[in-house]
């Protein structure tokens, strides 16, 4: 499965779109690593606790997307982009989307 910002693929054609594909989900740290990170904005610098929870939540959502294109048939999703929003203090949202297509080999 070919998963790429662009509207191609290198290589290949698009011969079908399938339509829009996502995958999501909302990631919170516990009371101990949220106090961590408290305690990092107080005296600056990276705050590593959200940086992690970010990375894990954007891999999720790419699995969960792709997932979803795998279950349609598609060989990739271009196009794909993704949106964070807070949920609640110390919780956020990470969606991934994109389109899913079939390809042929040029």
């Amino acid at each position: 499965m070919q998963i790429v910002n662009t509207d191609e693929v290198a290589g290949f054609r698009v011969t079908e779109h399938l339509g829009l594909v996502r995958g999501n989900t909302i990631r919170a740290k516990h009371i101990g690593k949220d106090f961590m990170a408290a305690m990092r904005q107080i005296v600056g610098g990276e705050i590593k606790e959200y940086t992690e929870m970010l990375t894990e939540a954007r891999n999720e959502a790419l699995v969960r997307m792709t997932a979803e294109a795998e279950r349609i048939g598609a060989d990739a999703v271009v196009n794909v982009r993704f949106m964070t929003s807070q949920v609640m203090t110390g919780a956020a949202e990470l969606l991934a989307y994109g389109t899913a297509v079939k390809l042929e080999r040029l």
